[in-house]
Order: structure tokens, then sequence, then C-alpha cells
């Protein structure tokens, strides 16, 4: 097996055992990355160099002694709606082709923290407006449709490129995509993960959730998400929690 191929849960374990290093994981990911993606197009921006040198710094963290979770080193994909400081955010749209974030969204700073290493953009339906992510093929088979909105994350995870992502979803834009290439989808129940810096398609309806391959992995990357945020008017205050069963 190589290191793409590992859940968040198995690489989470794998790197803080000492077995696998985050520089060793996050070269994978981008080597199937290059390998993958000119025929599936899951990705609107690549950031491998800044992914490179943050996995260099994990590494040198961990070595350390100072792990900072079961995030840690690991390499994600973010819907290109997610905000993250200095990056294009596109919505998949020409129009949105010179736009570039002040700061990160709520959700890319707590997965910063957190240590996950962002390897790229990944395309969405233009602004989230439909349920098939036209540019992106399906993981599975080229001949078929990905889904959306969210399905250059799903599509991204499905095939390795990234081990685990973020996406939205307003009327099924995180769950279409996972159930059409093989993942886990979460529709977080609302309010629970803040939507500060998420480009919106529908403000009262819209939520942030993860795409993984496994549900205990869904259950390590809801755990660095969801938590209050005042910026967002919808958000529950309430704490977050380890969601894992048990």
């Amino acid at each position: 097996m190589q290191p793409y191929e590992l859940s968040l849960t198995e690489a989470a374990d794998a790197i803080r055992t000492g077995r696998l290093s985050p520089v060793e994981l996050v070269d994978s990911v981008l080597h199937r990355l290059e390998e993958v993606d000119p025929r599936l197009t899951a990705y609107v921006t690549v950031v491998a160099d800044e992914a490179r040198r943050a996995a260099r710094e994990a590494a040198d963290d961990v070595a350390a002694g100072r792990l900072r979770g079961p995030l840690h080193g690991v390499p994600m994909g973010l819907k290109d709606l997610i905000d993250v400081a200095g990056a294009p955010t596109t919505a998949s749209s020409r129009v949105r082709e010179s736009h570039r974030a002040r700061e990160d969204s709520t959700v890319a700073a707590r997965l910063s923290a957190a240590g996950a290493v962002l390897v790229g953009k990944t395309h969405t339906h233009e602004f989230a407006y439909g349920l098939t992510t036209p540019q992106t093929r399906n993981a599975w088979d080229t001949g078929r449709v990905a889904g959306g909105s969210s399905g250059g994350s799903a599509v991204a995870v499905a095939a390795g490129a990234a081990t685990f992502a973020l996406g939205t979803d307003t009327g099924g834009s995180i769950r279409v995509p996972a159930a059409l290439n093989g993942v886990v989808g979460l529709k977080p129940t609302y309010g629970l993960v803040p939507r500060h810096g998420v480009t919106s398609l529908s403000w009262s309806l819209d939520h942030v959730g993860p795409l993984t391959r496994t549900v205990p992995d869904q259950a390590l990357v809801l755990a660095a998400l969801a938590g209050h945020d005042p910026r967002d008017p919808a958000s529950l205050d309430v704490p977050a929690r380890d969601y894992r069963p048990g």
C-alpha cells in the first residue's frame, strides 16, 4: 500500500508512531495528484510548493514531540468556495478568476491550527449551483459524472489526491458526489460548523462538511471543525467534542 492510499485514521496513527513522515505522505499524495488529475480535473489550484514546505515543518514538529493531533501533517483539499488567505477563491467561475481571499475562513484556520496540510482548492459546480461539477470526471469511470457541487473534493479523496477534503452542502452537494465516488460525506447539523469565509449559495441552507474514506475519519475532521464562531450568526454555541464512538 502506498501512503496516498491510507485513510486519515491510518495515516494519523502512522505519523504518531513514527512509521510515516508527513513529508512522505504529502509527497505521495502530490505524486498521485500529478498522475491522475490531468484526466480527472479535481483541482482548480494546486499549491505543491507550499504543501511540501508545510509538510517539512510538520515533520520537524512531530520529531520534536509537538504533535498537534490526528490531522497534523495530513494533506487535504478544500472546495473552492472556502477562503484561504492569499489564495484564489474562484467558485469555479471565470468571473472570479482574479479574486484572492484576504483572510482564512474559520474552517481553514481551524484545520491549519490542527496541522493539516493544504494541497489545493477543488472544483465545484460554478458557484455550487448544480449537482454535476462538469469540469470534473468520476474517480472510477471518467465517462461518468462526478456529482456536485463538491465533486472535486469527492474525486480527490477517492483517487488518492487528498487524504481528506471539505465540501459544502445546500441540497445534496456533499452527499451526492460522495455517493457517486464511493467515499463518505457528511452534512453536519446546521450551525455546528461555522461558515464564515465560505462563499454562500443559500445562507439559511448552507453547510460545510468533510469528505473522507471512512466513517472514523469523519469524526477526526469534524472534531477539528466544529465549535461556535460569533461571525456566523447561525453558529451553535456548543463546544466541540470527540465524535468517535465510545
